[in-house]
């Protein structure tokens, strides 16, 4: 459980600085770029992992997939709250649940006890209430939050398989990973520097290593905690998301000034019965 905590406060702390980044105009490009350049290295030199091992029998698919979806999807995110907003791209990130959780069932036959299937509905619920919110944004750009929804999900399910692929050591995907995602946002940021005339600036590089920073502890944790967890990946997707959404929700509140109501105090509150069914299911 120690890895699935440490996972939810690298992630959520990742969220905090792309909002603070938007006060600053940072560069989305940019800061995604520089993010995985720093998580590059922090794996390297955390595990230097031994890339000889890497041959042609590695998951390649598995890490070509991850790879070009991860800055994907941290640019639809950026892109989504400029078009949809906030509460709309919270929706799709939280919702994206979803798909994880009918993996678990249809893809990985995860058989499921009366304790989780409370847990999930309870959760689902939680989320209905968390969510319940109005949004003054009226543009209907939907394939932004449409595309954060079905990129989380993915990338959700993609990490469990690359966990469960033992024959190398998961520090030498994740490198492998991480390389990929950075030559993806490279080249994005060199066709916007070169064709559109961005300019490079160094707060965006301070902002990308500081969420490269979290970045790399969210998703080495949460590899960890699949590991930890083989048998039962929902109790990894719906932790994860549901503990986001309550340790969010707070730093929110306290920090960010944001306004909840009666519902959404509700929505939280359900939330942790949630995680609590969740985590009594692991043990039954």
């Amino acid at each position: 459980m120690l890895f699935l905590v440490l996972s939810i406060l690298c992630s959520v702390i990742v969220g905090v600085i792309f909002k603070i980044t938007r006060k600053y105009n940072g560069n989305p490009t940019q800061i995604v770029a520089f993010n995985y350049a720093v998580a590059l290295a922090l794996c390297y030199f955390s595990y230097s992992p031994n890339l000889a091992e890497v041959d042609g029998n590695a998951p390649w698919s598995l890490y070509i997939a991850i790879g070009v979806l991860l800055p994907f999807v941290f640019l639809s995110l950026v892109a989504s709250i400029k078009h949809m907003g906030i509460v709309k791209t919270d929706a799709a990130q939280r919702l994206s649940l979803f798909i994880p959780i009918l993996a678990a069932w249809l893809i990985f036959k995860e058989e499921f006890n009366s304790y989780k299937v409370i847990g999930i509905v309870i959760g689902f619920l939680a989320l209905l209430f968390i969510l319940r919110k109005q949004s003054e944004n009226s543009q209907n750009k939907w394939f932004f939050p449409a595309a954060v929804l079905i990129g989380f999900g993915i990338i959700d399910i993609l990490f469990k398989q690359v966990a469960l692929y033992t024959t190398l050591p998961y520090p030498t995907s994740l490198f492998v990973v991480f390389c990929i995602a950075l030559s993806m946002a490279i080249l994005i940021a060199i066709y916007q520097i070169g064709v559109k005339n961005v300019k490079l600036e160094s707060k965006n590089i301070l902002f990308g290593a500081l969420v490269g920073i979290f970045n790399f502890g969210n998703i080495l944790f949460y590899l960890k905690a699949h590991k930890a967890f083989a048998e039962n990946p929902s109790t990894v997707f719906a932790g994860m998301n549901m503990g986001v959404i309550v340790l969010g929700s707070i730093v929110g509140l306290v920090f960010f000034k944001e306004k909840l109501s009666k519902i959404n105090f509700i929505g939280i509150f359900l939330a942790l019965i949630s995680i609590v069914f969740i985590v009594i299911s692991q043990f039954k």
